[in-house]
């Protein structure tokens, strides 16, 4: 009696492996999906400019990156004794304007410098929902905890979400010709917008995303669609594999979503060198009882002697050494 249902996962083409330089945007699932791709000693670059939730905040921000329109005094504002820009996550924000702004350029600038020699991106999206600020007119990346009555809360349309994906395509196509798309649809459930408008939402998502990937096979666009959020819902189905907030899927329900994000995008060779980059890790982590015993002794000489036969075949990985 089989009591689960499993999505078919197909390894596709230009998988990653250990020369990919690898660019992460969106919501809060990409640090799930970084943090792996971190362990394993990939080469990537994360949400620079913190979370971004909506498709239109991801789009907005590449357009920044990619036409190097530089922030100004303009964007940004004091509340709550820090400087903030909508555009961009609290996590990023600063109590000295010009210490951010400097951050938010230089940002801008790394940027754009890794996208132009990067080999895919991966694009996660994870709310339709988007905010208006009522002043200025516009819609916002974070509301900085700027109370609510400042703002107007929309549902972006499934057109809408398809022109804003199709133009974040177009705009890194611009700098980097030959890049490979990966979008997934976040597993994690933004109730705080109601349990009916999470799956309106997720609903606008997916369908927005299926068809600017089938429209972007016109364009010359290589771009791919990855299952988590189905993963979540179809595959794991438990509250057991939710974190205690039942919103966040678990440490366990992340690396099951890794396997077989691993089985679709990660190439044979690659898998070969993460088993070796995961023992080391483990041992990394290894407490020992007396630091100063014999046996401890060897068994940290052993691990550099991994770490230094590993590093001659990839020579970029770092790991904090004992």
């Amino acid at each position: 009696m089989k009591l689960q249902t499993q999505i078919p996962i197909f390894p596709q083409e230009n998988q990653i492996d250990y020369s990919s330089r690898i660019l992460l945007l969106g919501s809060c699932f990409v640090e799930n999906i970084g943090a792996k791709l971190s362990y394993y000693q990939f080469i990537n670059f994360q949400n620079p400019f913190g979370i971004l939730y909506s498709p239109v905040a991801i789009e907005q921000m590449l357009n920044r990156v990619v036409n190097q329109r530089l922030f100004t005094e303009e964007d940004v504002f004091f509340y709550n004794e820090r400087w903030h820009c909508f555009e961009v996550h609290s996590t990023v924000s600063h109590p000295d304007k010009e210490v951010f702004l400097q951050r938010l350029n230089n940002l801008l600038e790394k940027t754009r410098a890794y996208l132009k020699t990067s080999t895919h991106v991966i694009l996660t999206f994870g709310t339709a929902w988007v905010y208006k600020h009522i002043k200025t007119n516009k819609r916002v990346a974070n509301c900085h905890k700027i109370p609510q009555q400042e703002f107007v809360k929309e549902l972006l349309s499934v057109a809408e979400i398809e022109a804003s994906i199709l133009n974040s395509y177009r705009l890194i196509k611009e700098i980097n010709p030959e890049v490979i798309f990966i979008n997934t649809v976040s597993p994690v459930r933004h109730i705080k917008d109601g349990f009916i408008e999470n799956t309106r939402s997720k609903a606008h998502l997916i369908t927005a995303l299926h068809q600017s990937i089938k429209k972007s096979s016109t364009l010359n666009i290589q771009s791919f669609y990855f299952p988590s959020y189905e993963i979540m819902m179809d595959e794991l189905r438990d509250y057991r594999f939710y974190k205690e907030d039942m919103l966040h899927p678990s440490n366990l329900a992340v690396s099951i979503i890794w396997k077989r994000f691993s089985e679709a995008w990660i190439s044979y060779k690659a898998n070969k060198f993460q088993k070796e980059i995961e023992n080391i890790q483990k041992g990394l982590a290894h407490k020992p009882f007396n630091e100063e015993s014999i046996e401890y002794k060897k068994f940290s000489e052993k691990l550099r002697e991994k770490i230094s036969e590993l590093k001659r075949k990839v020579p970029h990985v770092d790991f904090q050494l004992l």
